[in-house]
């Protein structure tokens, strides 16, 4: 169930945020305020909840792989592939 959980997240991660934020406690006491987690559900969903994972699995450390796991958030809520796909003009 939860290697489902992550493939879903990968997928929608707005979804996942949803849930997670309606059903769980999981964002409780992470954000000092509800302006962070807004702005991450908005713009960066994925890297709003590896954030938290690192919070709540690694227990807020920074090390190497939840750094490593951050540049990978960033790269997947920036890239272009995960915008709405334009129409090609033909040539």
């Amino acid at each position: 169930m939860p290697c489902l959980f992550i493939v879903l997240a990968l997928a929608a991660p707005r979804l996942v945020v949803a849930i997670l934020w309606f059903a769980t406690h999981w964002f409780r006491g992470v954000f000092p305020s509800l302006l962070w987690p807004v702005v991450g559900f908005i713009f960066l969903p994925t890297t709003l909840l590896w954030y938290t994972a690192v919070q709540h699995w690694f227990g807020g450390q920074w090390t190497l792989w939840p750094v490593v796991g951050l540049v990978i958030a960033l790269a997947i809520d920036v890239s272009p592939a995960t915008r709405a796909p334009r129409r090609r003009r033909a040539s």
